[in-house]
C-alpha cells in the first residue's frame, strides 16, 4: 500500500468510523489513460460501510467522501470510484 492509499484510508477512517473499508489502487488498469502516472496511485476504488450513511442518498454519501478527500482529489488522485453503504446494505 502506497502513501496515497494509506492517506485515503486514514482520512476515511477518521471521517466515517467505518465498519468496513477497502481501498484498492486500480492505477495499473489505467496505464496510458489521462491522469495516469508512472508509479500508480492515481485511480482508486473505495468500498466503505458506515452507520454515518444512514438516511443519506447515494449522491450525498459520495459528496461527503469527496469532501473528506478533497486534498487528494485536487492533487494525486485522478479518479475515485465509490461504493458507500450502510451496514444493512452491505
Amino acid at each position: 500500500m502506497g502513501l496515497v492509499s494509506r492517506t485515503i484510508e486514514e482520512k476515511l477512517k477518521r471521517a466515517f468510523a467505518p465498519e468496513s473499508l477497502e481501498v484498492v489502487d486500480d492505477s495499473d488498469r489505467h496505464k496510458g489513460h489521462v491522469g495516469a502516472r508512472e508509479g500508480g496511485e492515481t485511480h482508486f476504488t473505495v468500498t466503505l460501510v458506515s452507520q454515518s450513511f444512514r438516511g443519506l442518498s447515494r449522491i450525498e454519501r459520495q459528496r461527503r467522501i469527496n469532501a473528506a478527500l478533497a486534498e487528494e482529489l485536487a492533487g494525486p488522485v485522478h479518479a475515485l470510484s465509490i461504493r458507500a453503504l450502510t451496514p444493512e446494505e452491505a
